[in-house]
């Protein structure tokens, strides 16, 4: 059976989260700004007709949202991740084999259908997410993961194909590809697009007439891929098992300019906690430990960069032990006299956590602690992150955690914003 890839793909998914509660904002133009609400990183279809791009700063856009009454979010990613779930579990409802791509992609294998129940699966696919879900999505089908990319490009931009673009046929290749810049096509970036409009390479139709061995020549072995994958023919499987881990970083940007300890230890305390509950998700434990801090680059104020590196005593995805050895790391590099604006814990040296070497001591009560930290993620997995956090992290409130003054309410994951319906 010939392969067949689906892709559908969320349209403005942040934005189409905000709207599922708050349907009146339909029509209207809607923004998402990204971490500490600097930047616009999601946009209403009307937000995009006013001229606001991806990455244009919050405080260079004020005016214009004040002016044409734009309504502005801060990211909510309890909202995002638990809608992007129910999008996946819907999907399966009616598609065994699935790769979640990114938090509004999922590859599908369409392979497993008959020929003509394809385009129509597309379909009635979009129709139960936005009826079970209320999110409005695009398909892309064609014989190669990058040729389906391409089909939802054109799904997305063309009304005339209501939200399903079907690309394998060579006789519509034939057609379409001419009319798609080749920036974007998946997986060439602006350099490498720079590189292959110099050459007179402009569409994904030139890209495909390239000859492999130049375009790896251009782009190393990927673009020899992205050649033979725009041509019909498949080089990149569907990716069913969850790639190995190298490490986990969680790394923010204050809400406030950090200038004493305390809070500085809180915020090193709260990522470290972060890491170790994402171990615990992945099943993986670490070896070592990375600590890093500094100033704004951006401004007047002295400058001030470092970072440490240890070694876990023995492996471990314990709680207690990496923030314990996250802040002994942190008190090593703080300095004071300065502002800081940004720390971060790296974990790195992952493996499963099923072949980590036995304590030294004290098994047993490494096995108490374990079923702690279990049962602390699963409240906090139930009730809402920070449900149950440790002390030394600090107050949900802190003036060092990112700004999100318009963050909506985490409509689905928290007991305590559940939307109120009054009944007469």
């Amino acid at each position: 059976m010939d392969e067949t890839f689906g892709i559908i793909d969320c349209n403005n998914f942040y934005v189409s989260c905000e709207r599922v509660f708050r349907p009146d904002l339909e029509g209207k133009p809607v923004i998402v700004l990204s971490n500490n609400d600097g930047c616009a990183v999601a946009r209403s279809a009307e937000a995009k007709a006013l001229g606001i791009k991806m990455g244009d700063p919050e405080f260079k856009l004020r005016d214009l949202i004040k002016r044409e009454n734009i309504r502005v979010f801060s990211s909510n990613y309890a909202l995002y991740g638990d809608v992007s779930r129910r999008v996946s579990d819907t999907l399966g409802s009616m598609v065994p084999t699935i790769e979640n791509y990114s938090i509004d992609e999922s590859f599908l294998n369409l392979g497993e259908f008959a020929e003509r129940e394809v385009e129509p699966l597309a379909r009635e696919l979009r129709e139960r997410v936005h009826r079970w879900v209320g999110i409005p999505t695009c398909v892309g089908i064609a014989p190669t993961k990058t040729l389906a990319k391409v089909a939802n490009f054109i799904a997305k931009k063309r009304p005339q194909y209501r939200g399903v673009c079907d690309m394998r046929s060579s006789q519509v290749r034939a057609e379409l590809l001419p009319t798609v810049p080749v920036d974007e096509v998946w997986g060439i970036g602006s350099a490498s697009a720079a590189k292959l409009i110099r050459i007179g390479v402009r569409t994904a139709a030139d890209l495909a007439a390239l000859d492999p061995d130049n375009a790896r020549a251009l782009m190393t072995v990927t673009g020899g891929r992205t050649v033979y994958e725009l041509r019909g023919i498949s080089c990149m499987p569907l990716e069913l098992m969850e790639p190995t881990r190298k490490g986990i970083a969680v790394t923010r940007s204050f809400g406030a300019s950090v200038t004493s300890w305390e809070p500085m230890r809180e915020a090193i305390a709260s990522y470290a906690t972060r890491a170790a509950e994402k171990m615990r998700r992945y099943k993986v434990a670490a070896e070592n430990i990375f600590i890093f801090m500094h100033t704004n680059t951006f401004n007047n104020d002295p400058f001030y960069s470092n970072g440490a590196s240890a070694r876990f005593a023995e492996t471990t995805n314990d709680t207690g032990e990496v923030v314990a050895l996250a802040v002994r790391l942190g008190e090593r590099l703080w300095r004071e006299g300065y502002r800081y604006s940004k720390c971060g814990v790296m974990i790195t040296e992952l493996m499963p956590e099923t072949i980590r070497q036995p304590a030294l001591w004290g098994e047993l009560d490494r096995e108490k602690r374990e079923r702690a930290w279990r049962a602390m993620d699963k409240l906090n997995a139930t009730l809402g992150r920070d449900t149950v956090r440790i002390l030394g992290a600090g107050p949900k409130n802190a003036a060092w955690k990112l700004k999100a003054e318009h963050r909506s309410p985490r409509w689905t994951t928290r007991w305590d914003e559940l939307p109120r319906v009054l009944s007469k």
